[in-house]
């Protein structure tokens, strides 16, 4: 799939690992909407990317519609449907009262794993009508974000372990599934990051964190997860696929 002229979309596109894809999409010539609830920092990218940005909770069918529906008006069609959106907030089974709330599980689970079928459902459904490309026959990209976590959850990751977990599993179905339509799926589980998720720790345990990962000892930077995005675009042949991008980690029980 060509990136130059394609329509796409980023979901969570503000900052960390979407931020750095919606600047490495834009600099090779997308035309790039950037969708999140963080408004003014969005609003940001976009003005200095020259980018489109539009407030966007995944979990709300008509505010991801919105996104698909600016991305579709380029003049590419829209070719490239990226989530990043998601949370990490912590959960265990048991909390020091008893069982945790089942509030904290739905509210993970609904944003990192139906948020994303919401994106990616929507995002397909307008893939569909474009033209193939003459090259390949594609008519477009849908990548996805899971985490090591899908396979080796810590203690404290209920929740979310099992949301990326569910990411990882519908990969395969969904790219069977399109494969006719000429639309690939595909699924990057990143290690440790230097992500606002984790920029909020010292130095020092972030360099701690970093040196867990067997090579390179450090936390990746989200562009190389933006290397990689623009790697899958642009390679028919990766499809139906989950790529682990961590640097040979992996993770301990806490």
């Amino acid at each position: 799939m060509q990136i130059e002229g394609a329509g796409a979309v980023v979901f969570g596109g503000a900052s960390g690992l979407g931020e750095a894809t919606a600047r490495r999409l834009a600099a090779e010539g997308a035309h790039v909407v950037i969708a999140d609830l963080a408004e003014d920092r969005a609003k940001a990218l976009a003005d200095e990317i020259g980018a489109v940005a539009h407030v966007t909770d995944v979990t709300d069918p008509v505010s991801v519609q919105g996104a698909v529906d600016l991305a579709a008006e380029a003049d590419g069609d829209l070719r490239i449907v990226v989530v990043c959106a998601g949370l990490g907030n912590p959960t265990k089974l048991l909390g020091r009262e008893g069982a945790t709330e089942l509030d904290a599980f739905a509210k993970v689970v609904n944003v990192n794993l139906l948020g994303t079928i919401n994106a990616l459902r929507l995002g397909a459904q307008a893939m569909r009508s474009n033209d193939p490309d003459g090259a390949t026959g594609e008519r477009g990209v849908l990548v996805s974000t899971a985490s090591v976590a899908a396979y080796e959850g810590q203690v404290g990751q209920v929740a979310y372990a099992a949301s990326k977990g569910g990411v990882v599993g519908m990969t395969l179905p969904i790219a069977r599934e399109l494969a006719p339509q000429g639309i690939r799926a595909v699924t990057i589980a990143p290690g440790l990051f230097a992500t606002p998720m984790l920029a909020g720790l010292p130095q020092a345990a972030q360099d701690s964190l970093g040196g867990t990962v067997p090579f390179p000892a450090r936390l990746g930077d989200p562009a190389e997860y933006a290397d990689l995005v623009e790697h899958i675009v642009t390679n028919a042949m990766l499809n139906g696929e989950v790529i682990r991008l961590d640097g040979a980690l992996r993770m301990a029980p806490r």
